[in-house]
């Protein structure tokens, strides 16, 4: 069958020092299939100050091209696909980009999290992230609107911890 270099649309470059695996190839569709290859890339996905809404009376968009954004995916406004673009313009400087899995004998598995506080506008909830290396190498993340809606920063930060322990003790 040979060295696996495709999977799952994901690219796989195998050598003496370890693996890469990247997108190039879907996000280089996925930028000519909006028509912005010439476009000027961008430092970052979405502004910070960017808060998506149900936007009730903006002017629908095909529901198909549209993503977290997911969450809008039944009725999307023309301001939730302009947030779609950002995001596409700022995958044209990181087309290249992948994770690196270096062959190495560092077997610490270390967990990193972080949480906002009542980030989503529309259920108050707050948001999760976590990422679980495996030596240098990241192995799991996760991003998730949480289950409840906390009443402090610190009630975030600790369902954030209890998302990342479960994670890291599976």
């Amino acid at each position: 069958m040979g060295e696996l270099t495709f999977f799952l649309g994901l690219q796989i470059k195998q050598s003496p020092k370890g693996i890469f695996i990247s997108q190039t190839k879907y996000t280089k569709e996925l930028i000519k299939k909006f028509g912005m290859e010439n476009a000027k890339s961008i430092g970052t996905p979405m502004s910070a100050t960017t808060m998506l809404v149900e936007d009730i009376n903006g002017k629908s968009v095909d529901e198909t091209i549209v993503c977290k954004c997911a969450r809008f995916q039944s009725a999307p406004k023309e301001y939730h696909l302009t947030t779609v673009k950002r995001i596409i313009i700022y995958l044209i400087g990181t087309s290249e980009l992948g994770l690196w899995y270096a062959h190495s004998n560092n077997f610490a598995l270390r967990g990193f999290l972080d949480a906002d506080f009542a980030g989503d506008k529309i259920y108050r909830k707050s948001t999760s992230g976590t990422c679980q290396l495996f030596g240098n190498a990241l192995v799991s993340r996760q991003s998730k609107k949480q289950n409840c809606v906390a009443l402090s920063t610190t009630r975030a930060e600790y369902l954030a911890v209890e998302s990342c322990c479960t994670q890291v003790l599976w």
